[in-house]
């Protein structure tokens, strides 16, 4: 990375040149953040306090809100912030510091998906082995793996966009330091090693997606052939969630990829941008706990107890 660009930052662009229209997309980002930030907490707290939340199953889940946390924490308050303020610069140290956030909370939301999948398949295509198989040492295993692969597509992928050099306008036509926006920038084809860092995370991408589908096939095929009606209703409520995650993130993230994208974005583009950098962290906890009936019945027991804590509290005084 010792060919830096000498530009100082860069200007963030967002959804219109109109402060009516920037507030009123600032004030929505703001909702769903509050949302997000509120669901994603309340995921970590209920499976951290309650004890029948303790399989693998919900030890992943806590990490995915985790992920999720950070996830839209990298790109949305900055956002709100450049909106309110009119003010849309970012330094080029922090354009660098984001887009490895982000790059690295995308990629090892990817991988912990996957993660999550084979868990859904080991519980109910082998549910004998489930606990040997499903152990502690696994799971931290695969959570490391998780991390581990995350920094390291971060690392990649921060790299080989900065190394190359930027000139004309240093205008990024999205609310964060996207990485295709920032390679329109590039003054030469120095962006080809970046385009095969692209490529392999791609290919990456496409295996964890493959083998979350043939997963899903089995672990379908498995509850198909369960004779009692109660046991595959409980077997979709734990996996449906989960499919309804991986489609949303997946299917906005890989279409905003592959389509052809313009040289001045419409707010469509910036609305589809939002489907899988804000939607998926507010989105998760709503299906996680609306889907799920052990979550249901852990947050209605924190929430019954905060209410007597509330009670006794107001009859000491």
């Amino acid at each position: 990375m010792a060919n830096f660009t000498t530009m100082s930052g860069f200007i963030l662009m967002g959804f219109s040149g109109k402060p009516e229209i920037e507030i009123l997309f600032a004030t929505l980002f703001l909702v769903l953040y509050i949302v997000a930030l509120v669901g994603n907490i309340l995921i970590i707290t209920t499976t951290s306090m309650d004890h029948s939340l303790s399989s693998p199953m919900y030890f992943f889940l806590k990490h995915l809100s985790f992920l999720d946390l950070c996830y839209i924490s990298v790109t949305v308050p900055r956002s709100i912030c450049n909106s309110f303020m009119h003010n849309g610069y970012i330094s080029l140290w922090e354009c660098i510091l984001q887009c490895f956030a982000f790059t690295l909370c995308g990629c090892a939301e990817m991988a912990l998906l996957t993660v999550m999948s084979y868990d859904r398949y080991v519980a109910i295509c082998l549910p004998l082995r489930y606990e040997v198989i499903m152990d502690i040492s696994t799971c931290a295993h695969g959570l490391l793996a998780v991390w581990v692969s995350g920094i390291l597509a971060g690392v990649m992928h921060t790299a080989a966009t900065f190394s190359i050099h930027f000139c004309g306008a240093n205008i990024i036509h999205q609310f964060f330091c996207d990485v295709p926006q920032l390679l329109k920038l590039s003054c030469s084809n120095e962006y080809v090693g970046e385009l095969g860092v692209s490529g392999f995370l791609s290919l990456v991408a496409f295996v964890c997606f493959i083998s979350i589908g043939v997963t899903y096939m089995h672990i379908f095929s498995t509850v198909l052939r369960i004779p009692s009606a109660e046991s595959r209703a409980r077997a979709f409520s734990t996996c449906l969630p989960h499919l309804s995650v991986v489609i949303l993130f997946i299917s906005t993230s890989v279409f905003d990829f592959l389509k052809p994208h313009s040289e001045s974005p419409t707010v469509s583009d910036f609305l589809l941008t939002v489907f899988y950098t804000v939607l998926p962290p507010a989105l998760n906890p709503i299906i996680y706990s609306l889907r799920n009936k052990a979550m249901k019945i852990a947050l209605k027991k924190i929430f019954e107890r905060r209410k007597d804590f509330l009670f006794f509290l107001s009859h000491t005084h």
